[in-house]
This record gives structure tokens, sequence and C-alpha cells, in this order.
């Protein structure tokens, strides 16, 4: 596994090898467990077992509520606040629930900013990459179907500027639309038809998540030098890495009892703190919220996409280039999708043979305003559309843009990297120093 020299699972009892020789289940065990792992990983390797973590509670939870829960825009409210009022621990498991997905939206950021700032998506990982990037955006996809369901104001009219979106496709949008919602409007067709999605697309995210972790098994672990692990014997590769049992798991284990301090604190004593209150309101089609925000962790695309107003003049080109078939509004949702497409296509895009940013100098100011900047997008979807908000949310929403498709080309070209270590081996030593080990075998040599 991963291509490198490690010792494999070999049967001993009978009973083992009659197992290995028609289901090899303990072997596969034994080499994803056992896999060797680069051993100067840091703490920003530990949002796998997170999200792993949020995907088991969701689907868990999500099931258990399913059952209590009825998709019918007449009782769906109704449904919600007898799960909280009747239904035994009703409450804490739609607490979790909510809360669990802005965890899991947080470890997913955390994970993807960790890949892009130390070049996880370069080759031969680009695979890993797409296959992440796909994951995301079902994550995005089933946290906007499950908002959708307590059937709240928020609910209803953030459902209703979403969807209303594909309507402004040329040709096809009106279509579209229309497949999607079951009719002409929100209704009870489109409840039906995102509860069955919302409860379907996290087993597809399951399955995708089994090709994520079988992809970077396969070409092995990225590690914050940005240097391969040496493949040339066994030996060499044990001076590099460490089983992922049992140092890994513990570390992870740990790092995870901590966020969950921190989590269970969240639901237990400030629950609805990232909710919206007005979602406590049952919808009503003929009453219009004064600010239609999504959830929190859809909010930099949407900033993205209400900056983009017929005043922009590259919007104006657009719509003059193509006489009038891409207005405003379609450019708006082609910028949101385009800045979920410009990370997907990153391995291409940075054309720097360093992989790590820990060695680039000039990349790390322009990838630490890149977090900034996606902060400042984040609140900016917050705010009402109005200036100064829109006029920033234009500049923030070039930035994003500029990084990906003019600054990481460029920076590949004519920055110059910083020395890079020979070794995992000699990055481990220079942080933590040599083993006890190494240093028993150097001082008994002239003894001997």
């Amino acid at each position: 596994m991963a291509g490198i020299p490690h010792d494999h699972y070999e049967p001993k009892s009978n009973g083992e090898k009659w197992l290995h020789t028609r289901l090899p289940v303990v072997g596969l065990l034994y080499d994803t467990l056992m896999i060797p792992t680069p051993k100067n990983l840091n703490w920003m390797w530990i949002w796998g077992i997170v999200l792993t973590f949020c995907l088991a509670l969701q689907i868990v939870t999500g099931i258990v509520l399913a059952m209590h829960y009825t998709p019918h825009v007449d009782v769906a409210f109704s449904s919600v606040e007898h799960i909280m009022r009747n239904v035994n621990g009703g409450y804490m498991l739609r607490y979790l629930h909510m809360n669990g997905a802005s965890l899991f939206f947080v470890a997913v950021y955390a994970h993807i900013f960790r890949g892009l700032y130390y070049g996880s998506y370069k080759a031969p990982r680009e695979i890993t990459w797409i296959v992440g990037m796909l994951i995301y955006l079902l994550m995005m996809a089933t946290g906007f179907m499950g908002y959708v369901l307590p059937w709240g104001q928020m609910s209803f009219w953030g459902a209703t500027v979403i969807t209303g979106l594909f309507g402004a496709i040329p040709f096809i949008g009106e279509s579209l639309q229309t497949l999607l919602l079951g009719g002409p409007a929100v209704d009870n067709a489109t409840l039906n038809r995102f509860f069955s999605l919302h409860y379907l697309l996290p087993f597809v995210i399951a399955g995708l998540v089994i090709v994520h972790i079988w992809a970077f098994h396969t070409t092995g672990n990225n590690n914050p030098t940005g240097v391969e692990v040496r493949r040339t014997s066994k030996e060499d590769a044990e001076k590099d890495t460490l089983p992922f049992w049992p140092y890994f798991v513990m570390k992870d284990l740990f790092a995870l009892a901590v966020i969950l301090v921190v989590f269970f604190a969240i639901v237990g004593f400030m629950p609805n703190y990232l909710g919206h209150p007005d979602n406590y309101i049952e919808a009503n089609p003929l009453s219009t919220p004064a600010h239609i925000v999504p959830e929190w962790y859809f909010l930099p695309f949407y900033a993205i996409l209400r900056a983009f107003t017929a005043e922009v003049w590259v919007v104006q080109i657009a719509s003059f280039v193509t006489g009038g078939i891409i207005d405003a509004k379609f450019f708006g949702v082609l910028a949101m999708f385009g800045a979920i497409a410009v990370m997907a296509l990153v391995p291409w895009l940075d054309t720097s043979n360093v992989r790590s940013g820990r060695y680039r100098p000039m990349f790390k100011w322009w990838f630490a305003l890149l977090v900034v900047d996606f902060m400042a997008l984040m609140w900016l979807g917050a705010m009402p559309a109005e200036e100064p908000y829109a006029s920033f949310s234009l500049i923030a929403s070039a930035y994003w843009f500029a990084y990906f498709l003019v600054i990481l080309p460029i920076l590949g070209v004519i920055e110059k990297p910083d020395a890079l270590p020979a070794t995992i081996e000699e990055d481990f030593d220079s942080h933590y120093g040599k083993s006890d080990t190494a240093d028993a075998a150097g001082a008994a040599t002239p003894a001997e």
C-alpha cells in the first residue's frame, strides 16, 4: 500500500488462512491501520478523524430524526417541534445534527486550506484532491437541502432564492428549475424532493470518502515538507515513517476528544448560536424576511454570487459579447460555481515545483491574504446587499479569482523557494532531535 516497503499481514492460524484466501478483510484492515505514515505530520493532519466522526454522527442522528419527521408542508414545522418537545432525547438529537453540520464544515474548511498550503493537491495526488472537492460539493448540496427541511421562514425563502438561480441559466434554466422544485414554486413537491436527496446523499458521500481514503493510501500521505517518503528500501522507509497504529491513531483520538469538548459545550449551552431566529417562525410565502441569508458555511460563495451586479464592467462586457445571454444573474451563478471550480483546478494552476508552502516565502503572504479574504467574504455574505458591502464583496471576490488564476501561476515562475530538507528524517531530527536509539548507537561505536 502507498508503494512504501513495509510488513504486510501474514495469516498464522488455519482459521486466519482459511478466511484470508476467501475474503482478505483482515489483511485489508491490517494494511490500512499499519500503513507507513510520515512521522513529521503536525496537528493540521487531525481533521480527517474529525470529518469521519462528523459523517458518522450526521448519518446516525439523521436516520433517527427521519423516523419522526414528516416531509409535508402542512406538518413539517410541527413535526420538528414534536421532535424537540415529545421525542425522548429529540432536542439533543436535533441539536447534535444541526451543530454537527457546522463542525463538519469547520473541519472541511480547515482540511481544504491545509491542503492548499502544504500542496497536497500536487502530483501524484490530483485524483485525491478532485475526489475531495466532489465530497465538498455534495456536502454543500446536502447541507442546503437539510436547511430547508424545518420549513421555517429562512428555510422557505432560502430555498426560493437559491433554486431561483437555476432559472438564470439560458435556454434550460426554467425547465431545470421546474424539475428541481417539482412545480412552478417552492412547495410540497420541493420539500419531498429535498428530504429524499438529503437522506440519500450522505451515503453517497460515505462511498466517496472510501474512494478518497483509498486514493491517498495509494499515493501515500503528504507531509509538511512536501518531501516524499523514501521507497528505496524498507529500512529507509522506516527512517521516514511510523505505523499509523498506534502513533497517529492516538494522536487523532486525543485531538478529537479536545474538539468534542468544545462541540458538546456549544450543543449544551448555545445550540442556536449559529442558526437564524427566523427559522423558528413557520414558513409563510406571503411574508418575506427583511434579510435572507443562508447558513454560515455558504456565506463566502453567497457573497461572490451577489458581488457581480449589472453595474460591474466585467458583467457588462460578458453581456455585450454574448448578446445578452450572460446577464448579471447568470454571471453571478457562474462566479459562485467558478469560485469552487478554481479550487478543484489548483493542481494545474499552481506552477511551482515546490510542494509545501513552508518553503515558499512569497507564497506565504499571498496565502495568508487568501485566508483573510475568505473570512471577509463570509462576513460580507451575511451583510445587506448595499454599499459599502457591495463594493467590498466585489474586491474580495476579485482577489479570490486572482489568487488562483493569476498569482499562483506567476509565483511558480518568479518565486525563489528556500532549501528543502533532503529527507523527512532530516526534517524530523531538526525539530525534535535524533531518537534515543540513534544516539545510543552512535555512542556505542567508539567504545567498541
